[in-house]
């Protein structure tokens, strides 16, 4: 009987195990009945030997299982998510007077001043810092184009609806670029998504140009003309590679563990990089941009036309990223003492208080936390700071921990449209998701500790 229940135990801890493995990978709970139990027990056999291949059947993966499991660890991470945040004897912590900072977009059901969350959420505190999401920003700043450049991408949009929106000429021009040796056979739909690449897709166009030449000819299209059109491709091969390099920059903010600070610095590189990309297209060096330089060097084109218009376009979105980021230098310069407490100057220290300056003297000063420096996160370092001078690392960490970007709700928004398929629509999703998105790990010590391991009769 004692062999009994501890094999039982051992099989109910598998199976949280692998339901968390399960939920983690946003997967269906039908898989671990279906594919992940005997896919062991065929390993056990080849591997082990059939004594272990019928351990592995005791354990219980049936699809109701594996969901009371996630649901259990799901509501264990939000009671310590709770435990953390607010004390056991408060009975209904009142949420809106704890945030000291909120990350939003700039959509009017947020930011509207009688009816908008944020309206709401300063009622009840007054204090309450709002950021206007630094993705969102960059995406809204690099929007806006001229209209010669706008009628280029809506053409190439034309182009990529008429191949892909139609399953019969998607796959006559999969066979054309099977017959001409392309590298790929697909062209990639267009969307509004600030978080997805125009680059690729107008990059991905120019790379089977000839092969869709061929098929809107086939095809009597009128849009075969474009294709044929040196000024239109000149336009076309640079916007492949300016959104190229904006999808690089958005890429490069999206994470976690990110803070104003970096997201400023990345976007405040940017810009810099921008204007040398005017300067030099303004002289005719096109080397900032390969798909441009390429082509004017083997297709004869007007340049003059090509310059003006890329020069504007430049002008233009380094005016809007200013209009988005006002004072962006300025403002970054002023934190500085938080990037790098041992490398003080006057000019970005000079607004602190005396006493603030007093203790940042004494932290550069201190080697030991030069060394702390040098081995831990921004974030851990002012943890230390905080202990001996409480007040100084408190205002390092208040600019530190707010959301700089809403990354991780678009994340979970992301892991919710691959959990919550048609095929599941009935499935209730708190707890499912939760389990999928948390960093913070479920505590199955203390979970299996409650549960009660179920001998088989």
């Amino acid at each position: 009987m004692r062999k009994a229940s501890t094999t039982s135990a051992k099989a109910l801890e598998a199976s949280y195990a692998m339901s968390l493995l399960i939920a983690k990978a946003k997967k269906p709970f039908t898989i671990g009945e279906d594919l992940l139990l005997p896919a062991a027990v065929v390993l056990a056999e080849t591997m082990l030997d059939k004594n272990a291949a019928e351990k592995f059947k005791t354990v219980p993966l049936s699809n109701d299982s594996v969901c009371r499991r996630v649901e259990n660890m799901g509501t264990d991470i939000v009671d310590q998510v709770v435990a953390t945040l607010f004390p056991s004897s408060w009975r209904s912590p009142q949420i809106w007077k704890s945030c000291s900072s909120i990350c939003t977009d700039a959509a009017a059901s947020m930011t509207g001043r009688t009816r908008g969350l944020i309206a709401h959420i300063k009622k009840e505190n007054p204090d309450v810092k709002w950021t206007h999401c630094v993705i969102q920003r960059e995406a809204l700043a690099s929007k806006k184009m001229s209209p010669e450049l706008h009628d280029v991408l809506n053409d190439t949009i034309k182009v990529v609806n008429f191949i892909k929106s139609r399953p019969l000429n998607a796959r006559l021009f999969r066979r054309i670029c099977e017959n001409m040796g392309a590298e790929h056979t697909q062209l990639l739909l267009h969307t509004e998504v600030c978080w997805l690449s125009r680059g690729k897709i107008l990059n991905r166009l120019l790379e089977l140009r000839a092969e869709i030449t061929t098929f809107l000819t086939e095809h009597k299209s009128p849009h075969a003309t474009l294709f044929q059109d040196t000024d239109w491709l000149a336009k076309l091969c640079y916007l492949a590679d300016v959104f190229s390099k904006l999808n690089e920059l958005n890429t490069s903010l999206q994470g976690k563990d990110t803070s104003i600070l970096n997201l400023y610095d990345k976007v405040g590189g940017f810009l810099k990089k921008a204007e040398l990309w005017r300067r030099a297209c303004a002289q005719g060096n096109f080397t900032c941009f390969p798909q441009v330089n390429d082509f004017l060097s083997r297709e004869d084109v007007n340049r003059a036309p090509v310059i003006s218009i890329i020069v504007g376009h430049l002008t233009k979105l380094i005016q809007d990223f200013h209009s988005y980021f006002p004072d962006i230098e300025e403002k970054s310069a002023l934190l500085d003492w938080v990037r790098d407490s041992f490398l003080l100057s006057e000019a970005n220290t000079s607004k602190l208080p005396v006493t603030d300056q007093e203790e940042l003297l004494e932290v550069s000063s201190d080697r030991g936390l030069q060394m702390t420096f040098a081995t831990s996160t921004l974030t851990q370092f002012w943890v230390c700071v905080k202990q001996e001078h409480p007040d100084l690392g408190q205002k390092a960490l208040e600019q530190l921990l707010p959301f700089a970007s809403t990354y991780l709700c678009e994340a979970s928004f992301s892991a919710m449209t691959v959990i919550k398929t048609k095929q599941r629509n009935r499935l209730s999703l708190e707890k499912s998701l939760i389990t999928a998105v948390a960093s913070l790990p479920p505590r199955l010590t203390k979970i299996l500790s409650e549960a009660q391991a179920q001998v088989s009769h």
